[in-house]
């Protein structure tokens, strides 16, 4: 059975049996984001050159395209509606990526938005780009979300395990109320 098979002993996400909730992995970083050790910096602005690059070799990809329309003599008004299309599109994939990396989305919330969002999400793939970009710039993209879960996370398990110490067999039992 592999790693990402293998059910969880615990109630917690991304828990174990023994140590607690442990760190959830972020694509490229695995779980270097949590002490920025293992090669971090080398990462993030690895993603960062390479996000940058895939956007300008995308970039590059519309212009060519926007040429074929030109050579199609299709007219300006069909040029405009295509730039303002994929202006667009990039703007709310650019916005909708962003906000994965602050927030969890809600999984129940979003059945079919999620399918007509794939969409715009292609279409826009230099907005989703950039947001990989700017985001990498300044930390690892979701890892203030991921920091704040596991935080929480490793409070609720403290709590718990506080809370066990001890033998409960041994506890005196209350005394009863007077009426």
């Amino acid at each position: 059975m592999s790693d990402e098979q293998r059910p969880s002993a615990s109630p917690e996400p991304g828990g174990t049996a023994s140590g607690g909730p442990e760190p959830e992995a972020i694509r490229f970083f695995g779980t270097t984001w949590l002490h920025h050790d293992g090669g971090y910096g080398l990462r993030r602005a690895g993603v960062a050159v390479g996000s940058l690059a895939l956007a300008a070799a995308g970039a590059a990809v519309l212009r060519f395209a926007f040429q074929g329309l030109e050579i199609a003599a299709v007219g300006p008004f069909v040029g405009i509606l295509v730039v303002a299309g994929f202006a667009i599109c990039s703007a709310l994939a650019f916005r909708r990526t962003w906000d994965g990396f602050v927030r969890r989305r809600d999984p129940a919330a979003e059945g079919a938005a999620d399918k007509s969002a794939q969409s715009l999400m292609f279409i826009g793939f230099i907005g989703s780009l950039l947001a990989y970009f700017c985001r990498s710039l300044i930390e690892a993209p979701g890892e203030k979300l991921h920091r704040t879960e596991y935080t929480a996370a490793r409070e609720r398990h403290e709590r718990r395990r506080g809370s066990r110490t001890g033998n409960p067999a041994a506890r005196k039992p209350r005394p009863k109320k007077r009426r």
